[in-house]
């Protein structure tokens, strides 16, 4: 009863949101992908949008004809650098329309296209300042329509057909395999047989232009410009009435298009795009405040995934019309970054950093505040019936759009419920662990759980008593609660690494616990590493240990840098699928470390980012392989100075020529889901590369050698559906190609030859003159032999000098001893009493004094030491006696009057006579020395 009543008054809510809030409009958006002039390189404006068989883009440009390969932009340019107004591809060939020329387009085998103009056909002229505005192909013709004529183009036998017109032709329409155009103020005109015959008469439709014409129950939808649609059926024009006639009177349409799948995209003048469904009910509308690039729509193209291309006046854009996301974004800054989300029967909340915020679900109306949240926003949870708010403030209930605080206990981070305890809640705030009660219908704080004050952001129970606590700076614990919650028993930190946005789950009963290092399972009491999620979510691909287990969808959901990872049952089998979802972290816009998802419905969930919200629908994620193109492949001598290589045949490369760069890409349109690519270039690099966003590789300075350049893509995280492959060559150089290597052995030998020769030679000549340096050096050896003996017979004779010095000296000192001792004798007897006895020793000492066989001795061993003394002397002083020979030669030997005075047997002052008669015969100064002039002479 209670829950009818709810019903009954969120429906009334409903209402008066619905009422209140029509000018309030806000609605969930396909992804819009925006080119700019600068991104493809051209001018603003863009007339018409084909696609080829291949799913590559062409576009008619101010400038030329642009193309999109999915990765990059070309543009060739206008043959006459006229306006393209039109384009059209047909089997091989891009046909193209403009200033006063028509023609095709055809792709060469280097990658690049080749114009031909079917203008310049001999059989008709273009008239002057003639525009070619469209172009349509049916069973093998393609017809080029301008203001004044149609030109009817033969595919098989290339004749003309040309329908004349005095009116002004707008378009001509293509309905199935008939073709339609309409002559302002005549009517509307069908192409039979080549002839233009009338089917709408122009009372029918008087001022109406029309923008495009449809199949339509047997009939004709006409698509006019400012006045809606009208039908023909019967012969007869009726007015088509939609929910947006009023809007439709009021704008200007100046392209449309229907859709495959039914309805219709409507591109106005100044109004952006409006989609119809096949009843004209508007289901979308978007313009320039919704992302378009600019509000006027000159062309349009569904291609063949459902995107919807936008030919603007200022710029391309690309609408995924049939993307698996759509995307909310607050524009206006008032939600902030959602932290949180949560789904009642009937309304969505949103919370975030501003506050807490809703709406009802389904609907485009604007988010409104709950008041008393303003501030920062950590969970949502609806638990027994009841939305609660885990907030900065503390916890809050939600009922009818009203906050009730049930704690005050700041920092609420999460609320959770207790197994088998269904009147109590727990939760985790900034300061540890809390219990909720209700009471009389009624939650309310019961207790602070003592013993445990660190954050408790994540935390699971392991049982009813136990749980893990974890803490990214601080680690995992495990605690055990006493079983009325109101103290810890025990609690104790795990062996496991603390990591930065870190967090643990409960998935399926197992702990799992993520970080930078990996995911891990706790078993057996420890916690163990997953190989398979730790490989998808750690390392370089890290950006959040965040996991979030769904259990209504009953998936694990994880998010690294490229992709979003979610696990679910397996079909077949109890091994868990892993499923990845290839949206960046860049583009999803996720708060690292607080991403949040929701499902919302069948396979549809909500993630909240930092400018909104992002609903992803699995069920249409794309599980169709793209084909991967070798666009072109670039060459040359320089890495600045490359051209374009043959694509076709396999390459035969010059040596010189060893600088690749390949070009290639997959037509993948969606512009979040990206695409990545991996090459290898068997020959040199043969394992793949990682995997990049990048679609072009550049190989510098190859060596000669044979190569096979492979490469694959990734769309959605599904494989391109084969490898690219293009082998070429590089030549050997040729210096060393079999002629080369002949003139080298050749040029060998006879260098060999050179060199034995001139080495020969050198060695006579050394030879030679190692003989002759031996020679000088045995003669060097003889003379220094000489003169070492003369050396060693002076070195002798110095010795004998010496001998004879020491015999000369000795002989001296001898006989000076000798007259002392004889005249000391002498002395004594001379006083003995016995004279006669005494007389004759005295006799005899006196005869020996007097001997004069001593000094023939001692003159013998003088002149043997200084034999050119005495010669010397009496040659200078003729006038010497013996006796003063005698004196010279003592004083020659430096010996003292006193010395001298025995040795000549005569006292003391007998020498210093003679030694004064001595120096009158010299005639030495009175102020010379005697001594030193016999020494010195």
């Amino acid at each position: 009863m209670l829950l009818n009543i709810n019903r009954q008054v969120n429906f009334c809510l409903v209402l008066f949101l619905l009422i209140t809030n029509v000018n309030s409009f806000s609605q969930e958006m396909p992804p819009i992908q925006v080119f700019s002039s600068q991104d493809y390189g051209a001018e603003n404006q863009n007339w018409a949008i084909s696609q080829a068989d291949n799913d590559f883009i062409y576009v008619a440009n101010n400038k030329g004809l642009l193309e999109y390969n999915g990765a990059s932009w070309q543009l060739y340019n206008s043959p006459n650098d006229g306006i393209l107004r039109s384009v059209r591809v047909v089997g091989d060939k891009i046909f193209s329309g403009g200033y006063m020329d028509f023609g095709y387009w055809l792709k060469d085998d280097f990658g690049g296209f080749q114009y031909t103009s079917l203008a310049e056909n001999k059989n008709f002229s273009i008239k002057e300042d003639e525009d070619f505005w469209g172009i349509i192909d049916v069973e093998g013709y393609v017809i080029f329509q301008s203001f004044d004529r149609i030109y009817i183009y033969n595919t098989t036998d290339l004749s003309f057909d040309i329908i004349e017109s005095d009116e002004r032709i707008n378009k001509v329409f293509k309905v199935g395999q008939s073709i339609y155009f309409q002559k302002m103020d005549v009517g509307v005109f069908e192409i039979r047989n080549g002839k233009a015959n009338v089917i709408i008469s122009s009372e029918a439709i008087k001022g109406k232009e029309l923008v495009n014409i449809y199949d339509f129950d047997n009939g004709l939808l006409l698509q006019t410009k400012e006045h809606g649609f009208y039908t023909f059926q019967n012969n007869s024009v009726n007015r088509w009435s939609t929910e947006i006639d009023d809007l439709l009177s009021n704008i200007s349409i100046y392209s449309s298009i229907s859709l495959r799948e039914g309805g219709f995209i409507l591109g106005t003048i100044a109004n952006g795009i409006i989609q119809l469904d096949k009843n004209g009910k508007q289901l979308l509308k978007i313009d320039q405040s919704y992302g378009l690039s600019n509000n006027t729509i000159l062309s349009l193209l569904e291609d063949n995934f459902g995107n919807i291309w936008l030919g603007l006046d200022n710029g391309i854009n690309v609408v995924n019309l049939n993307s698996p996301f759509k995307v909310y974004t607050d524009k206006q800054g008032v939600l902030g970054t959602v932290y949180a989300a949560a789904q009642t029967h009937d309304f969505l909340y949103l919370g975030t950093n501003q506050g807490l915020f809703y709406k009802p679900i389904n609907t485009n109306v604007k988010f409104k505040f709950i008041e008393g949240t303003k501030g920062q926003v950590w969970s949502l949870s609806f638990l027994k019936g009841t939305l609660f708010c885990g907030h900065d403030k503390g916890t809050f209930v939600i009922n009818n759009f009203v906050a009730q605080k049930v704690s005050s206990e700041i920092g609420t981070w999460a609320v959770k419920e207790i197994v088998g305890r269904p009147n109590l809640l727990i939760q985790g705030n900034y300061k540890g662990l809390f219990i909720l009660e209700k009471l009389n219908n009624t939650w309310q704080f019961r207790n602070k759980i003592e013993g445990f004050n660190i954050s408790s952001r994540y935390f699971e129970f392991i049982d009813l008593n136990e749980l893990f606590v974890s803490h990214e700076h601080k680690g995992v614990y495990k605690i055990k609660i006493d079983k009325d919650y109101q103290k810890i028993i025990d609690y104790k930190k795990m062996s496991i690494n603390e990591g930065i946005k870190s967090s643990i789950v409960n998935y399926n009963d197992e702990i799992l616990y993520s970080s930078r290092e990996g995911v891990f399972k706790f078993k057996n009491n420890s916690f163990k590493k997953d190989t398979v999620l730790s490989k998808l979510l750690s390392g370089d691909k890290y950006v959040s240990g965040k996991l979030i287990y769904d259990k209504k969808g009953d998936k694990l959901w994880g998010f690294s840098n490229n992709e979003i990872i979610y696990v679910e049952p397996g079909k077949l089998s109890s091994k868990p699928k892993v499923n990845v979802i290839a949206i960046s972290s860049e583009v999803r816009k996720s708060k690292p470390a607080f991403e949040n998802i929701l499902l919302l419905r069948d396979n549809n969930y909500l993630i909240g980012t930092t400018e909104g919200y992002l609903i992803m629908d699995l069920n249409k994620i794309a599980h169709q392989p793209l084909e991967i193109h070798l666009n072109n492949i670039k060459y040359g001598a320089l890495p600045n100075e490359l051209q374009p290589l043959n694509l076709v045949n396999e390459a035969m490369l010059k040596n010189k020529f060893n600088n690749l760069k390949f070009n290639y890409s997959i037509a993948n349109y969606e512009k979040l889901l990206s695409s990545k690519y991996k090459y290898r270039l068997k020959g040199i690099y043969n394992d793949w590369s990682d995997w990049s966003r990048n679609s072009e590789v550049f190989f510098k300075n190859l060596p000669h050698g044979d190569y096979t350049f492979e490469a694959k893509a990734m769309s959605g995280g599904i494989l391109s559906d084969k490898v690219l492959s293009y082998s070429f060559n590089i030549e050997k150089p040729w210096y060393i190609k079999p002629l080369a290597i002949v003139l080298y052995v050749g040029f060998g030998l006879f260098l060999m030859y050179l060199l034995h020769f001139f080495n020969k030679r050198h060695y006579k000549k050394q030879q030679q003159k190692l003989l002759e340096k031996k020679e000088r050096e045995l003669k060097l050896d003889q003379l220094e032999n000489q003169r070492q003996l003369i050396q060693f017979k002076n070195k002798n004779l110095q010795l004998d000098i010496e001998n004879k010095n020491r015999e000369l000296g000795m002989a001296t000192m001898n006989l000076v001893k000798r007259n002392e001792l004889l005249n000391n004798i002498k002395t004594e007897l001379s006083k003995s009493n016995s004279v006669n006895d005494i007389k004759k020793v005295v006799k005899l000492i006196n005869s020996s004094l007097n001997n004069t066989g001593d000094w023939k001795l001692f003159e013998e061993a003088f002149n043997n030491v200084d034999k050119d003394f005495m010669k010397k002397i009496k040659s200078k002083h003729p006038a010497i006696t013996p006796n003063d020979l005698r004196l010279c030669a003592y004083l020659r030997l430096n010996l003292s009057s006193k010395e001298i005075a025995p040795l000549l047997n005569i006292s003391h002052k007998s020498v210093e006579v003679k030694r004064y008669r001595l120096r009158k015969k010299i005639g030495l100064d009175h102020d010379q020395s005697l001594s030193n002039y016999i020494i010195e002479l």
